[in-house]
């Protein structure tokens, strides 16, 4: 009698770092109208990639392409709950919002296209200021947290119409993180990915539906992570750890021995700030203080009314900012990085424009100088036994193998090349 062993449950962390050690699509590459040309980096639940395509006056624009992970795309219920939320955030007009293009199947690849802005998420910034040793400004907190804001309460208060006409009043994003916060080099702040989590929260089906509750946990609300129903100050609730974070230059919610992120989340217990200095700090913890309320009735009822308290904190203190404020940080702080990767973007870009690579095919025409075989000798040659003895035979043009060679080395360079371009 043989036992039949079960499958092993695997980690929500493990599976994380499995799959990010994956790498993407091979590029360049073609998802439907879109050239893809550069990973950006991977999700929770895509691959990222730079994109391109033209229209068909010949104008070529930039894009990001979405490839949801194949886990995900084979299940049927996401691409429908997918299609539906990314039509309702494609209606989605803001300064502070990325644009959605299009959601399309390409074969059995689901994707989504949406604006490109040349610039870097909020996470990767923290990142890099950590990594230089970079203080982020007080000042530039606030404003970052206010565009999140500003966002935020317009998706919260849009008017859409679903496919069968009926009216939907706002749109809960649910995933209100860093890594959803882009942030532009000339200043820009905008918000990404509004509606794709409520689409794999209602897909509890879903193969990775585990790993990217986790995932997401750093940034719920403690009414999100007990799987309650939601309304806007859900999202009030994520902007303000991101506004706690930034003030303390830590993160709120951390994992504790064996304990899932999740747990801590429901908990939702909140640290006070340490002492900064600051102006007018006590009105500062205030607001901090109610956007992380755990009883949402507490909260600021609005993302509106949230901006609105830090931009008036902000005038009295003296802490104002704006996008050229941000600009500017962003060149002085990391003026060589932001250079040496805007300059391997337009490198890419031109070799992309100049088409794809050239496919040499060798052709079987006689070179200037060969000798040219006797059918006959070559027979006799090949049932002949081998031998290391040197040729005797007439000296020919290089053989055709030697050719092959070098023209497949010539196309390895030229890949390696590319490659390094794109960084």
């Amino acid at each position: 009698m043989t036992a039949e062993l079960a499958p092993t449950r695997e980690a929500p962390r493990e599976r994380r770092r499995r799959h990010a050690r994956t790498p993407g699509r091979l590029l360049p590459a073609r998802i439907g109208p879109y050239e893809l040309f550069d990973h950006i980096g991977r999700g929770g639940m895509a691959d990222i990639y730079r994109a391109r395509t033209t229209d068909d006056h010949g104008v070529v624009r930039e894009v990001v392409v979405k490839e949801v992970l194949p886990e995900l795309a084979h299940s049927e219920r996401l691409a429908e709950l997918l299609a539906s939320e990314a039509k309702l955030a494609s209606r989605l007009d803001h300064p502070n919002v990325i644009r959605v293009e299009t959601l399309g199947h390409d074969e059995n690849v689901l994707y989504i296209a949406m604006e490109w802005m040349d610039g870097l998420d909020l996470r990767d910034l923290l990142r890099r200021c950590a990594r230089e040793s970079v203080a982020l400004p007080i000042d530039i907190s606030l404003f970052l947290v206010r565009e999140i804001l500003r966002g935020l309460d317009y998706a919260h208060q849009v008017i859409v119409h679903d496919e069968d006409g009926a009216e939907r009043v706002g749109i809960i994003h649910r995933d209100v993180s860093p890594s959803n916060v882009l942030v532009s080099f000339e200043g820009e702040v905008k918000i990404c990915d509004f509606g794709i989590a409520r689409a794999h929260d209602e897909d509890r089906d879903a193969a990775w539906s585990e790993a990217v509750v986790e995932g997401k946990a750093g940034y719920m609300s403690p009414e999100q992570a007990n799987g309650e129903p939601l309304d806007p100050r859900a999202d009030v609730f994520a902007a303000g750890i991101i506004l706690w974070e930034l003030l303390s230059g830590r993160r709120l919610y951390r994992a504790e021995g064996d304990g899932a992120l999740l747990d801590v989340a429901k908990r939702a217990e909140v640290p006070d700030l340490p002492e900064r200095g600051l102006p007018m700090e006590d009105e500062l913890r205030a607001i901090v203080g109610r956007a992380l309320a755990k009883d949402r009735d507490e909260r600021f009822p609005t993302a509106g009314e949230m901006a609105a308290a830090l931009e008036d904190y902000a005038a009295r203190a003296d802490m104002q900012a704006n996008a050229r404020s941000l600009r500017r940080f962003l060149e002085a702080s990391f003026a060589s990085s932001v250079v040496a990767a805007r300059k391997r973007r337009e490198l890419a870009t031109m070799a992309m424009a100049r088409g794809p690579l050239a496919v040499i095919e060798i052709l079987d025409v006689p070179v200037v100088g060969m000798v040219a075989a006797d059918p006959d000798a070559v027979a006799a040659e090949a049932a002949a036994p081998e031998s290391i003895a040197p040729s005797t035979r007439g000296t020919t043009a290089p053989g055709r193998s030697a050719l092959v060679l070098v023209v497949l080395a010539a196309l390895m360079v030229a890949y390696l090349v590319v490659r390094a371009v794109q960084g």
